[in-house]
């Protein structure tokens, strides 16, 4: 197993969430690979935490990474968070990610959370993805 394919791969989504037309006419450049510390006002997207585990095989070393992508609003319902999860989910799911190392196998759609933030005052979808990659 090697976390070292973990960057690149974020790296990967996170260029592709900004150069998609559907989500970025949703959120505009409001897509980060961090949350700005104390939020923003409006709709934006970040990428989250991530678990990975071993997934190598008899070819070589590889990866299985659980990622997650937020969608956080402060709009009063969920409408326009559930618009940006749509397009984030249309644009990942099997997107042909080139990666600065490795190689994405495959890449999925696994569940999908929303919820009210503990003040109430934000919605916050969580999408949450599976990549296969390989280092080989």
């Amino acid at each position: 197993m090697s976390y070292g394919m973990g960057a690149a791969l974020q790296a990967a989504v996170y260029t592709h969430l900004q150069a998609d037309a559907a989500l970025n006419a949703l959120v505009g450049s409001a897509i980060f690979d961090a949350a700005p510390p104390g939020g923003i006002a409006g709709l934006y997207v970040s990428i989250g935490p991530e678990q990975v585990r071993d997934g190598s095989d008899y070819d070589g070393g590889g990866a299985v990474h659980e990622f997650t992508v937020s969608v956080v609003t402060d709009a009063a319902g969920f409408q326009s968070a559930k618009n940006a999860g749509a397009a984030i989910s249309d644009a990942l799911v099997d997107a042909p990610l080139v990666l600065s190392r490795g190689r994405l196998v495959s890449l999925g759609f696994l569940r999908a959370r929303a919820l009210r933030t503990t003040d109430g005052t934000q919605r916050q979808i969580d999408l949450r993805f599976r990549a296969r990659v390989e280092d080989n």
